[in-house]
């Protein structure tokens, strides 16, 4: 017997969604929508809001104003067990008197489903997230891992139409986390099941979401794809938190251009309203070659595998890192004399610190 997604995945959207706790402010009037199928991240720093934003969706939390809609449709006044949603903590919370197949089947089992088809599915989705034998076993038998799969399993038994992931993987190793990144995307993909993955871990929003919105202070700052994010941030604090970021001084000198390291390059996004400014840019976005007269040195290098990390110092003693190719930076050893070029493209600035 085969149990598949039948239900379509739906529409989530937060409007204008308030929440305070005594003079702490969650969220902060946040509007954000999901499309049907996406898999949205949350990612912001710890109290930003966004598992408060997911427990509103779970239904675990009430908004002191605001809407959360599914397909159009308000739900706050919705008991949590009557919600289409279902969730996976980062504590697995499983039964530890049940069978990882009872965990699985614990849902439709309260929902009167027949002994026959709850097996059958419970046995379904085990082997779905790749645990074909490992029904009989109890949670003290089973790795972190396996742990986390019996729980996105039961999160699936009913066949939500949304499923809610709130920083699922962060208690496991990082071997066992990559293997369950790239599992939670193919099946979220495969069943087309709208998912709200909540983290703090950049690689995982990047890799694994169609969208990725940050969260700062309970407020929307952007909410974009994972390459216009990375490339295209709208504010500086984006631009600082997602990836790495170097911040050196520079000067701006009008016709939206600012010197930095003896070089001018144009300027997007706002200007500060002093002249100095501290100029935003990738490591990958800083060229450092040899030159036995160059006015930078390398202070240290960090192999990082296929690339390596130089910090160098510039004229004046300010610090700067970028990421080469490993075989371009071999010979580029601390204390080495080199010269430095930033990429000519468009920089963002903010005010100087």
């Amino acid at each position: 017997m085969t149990i598949t997604q039948t239900k379509p995945g739906a529409g989530v959207e937060f409007r204008a969604l308030r929440r305070t706790f005594g003079s702490t402010v969650a969220l902060d009037g946040l509007d954000l929508t999901v499309a049907p199928g996406e898999l949205l991240a949350l990612l912001g720093p710890s109290g930003c809001g966004k598992t408060t934003a997911l427990r509103m969706v779970a239904g675990f939390d009430h908004p002191d104003s605001g809407q959360v809609l599914v397909d159009g449709v308000d739900i706050v006044g919705v008991p949590a067990d009557k919600r289409d949603a279902g969730m996976v903590f980062q504590s697995y919370s499983l039964f530890p008197n049940l069978s990882a197949r009872d965990n699985v089947a614990f849902g439709p089992r309260i929902r009167k489903v027949d002994a026959a088809t709850r097996r059958a599915r419970a046995d379904e989705l085990l082997a779905m997230v790749g645990l074909p034998t490992q029904g009989d076993r109890f949670p003290h038998q089973l790795s972190g891992g396996q742990q986390q799969r019996v729980a996105l399993a039961r999160a699936l038994a009913l066949q939500p139409r949304v499923l809610l992931l709130d920083e699922p993987l962060s208690a496991l190793d990082a071997q066992v986390r990559l293997t369950l990144r790239e599992e939670i995307s193919r099946l979220q993909k495969n069943l087309g099941i709208t998912t709200i993955f909540v983290t703090h871990d950049q690689e995982e929003a990047l890799s694994m979401a169609d969208r990725v919105a940050v969260l700062r202070d309970g407020r929307l700052e952007q909410c974009a794809t994972p390459i216009e994010l990375y490339h295209h941030p709208a504010t500086a604090f984006v631009a600082e938190f997602v990836g790495t970021m170097n911040r050196i001084p520079g000067r701006l000198t009008g016709s939206g251009r600012v010197e930095v390291a003896g070089q001018q390059l144009p300027v997007i996004g706002e200007l500060p309203g002093d002249a100095a400014v501290d100029v935003l840019i990738r490591p990958e976005d800083v060229r450092v070659s040899a030159a036995a007269d160059g006015p930078a040195r390398v202070v240290t290098v960090s192999f990082l595998g296929p690339t390596t990390r130089l910090f160098v110092e510039l004229p004046g003693g300010v610090g700067i890192k970028a990421d080469l190719a490993t075989r371009q930076a071999s010979g580029l050893g601390p204390g080495a004399a080199v010269q430095v070029e930033l990429a000519e493209h468009p920089v963002r600035v903010s005010a100087s610190r």
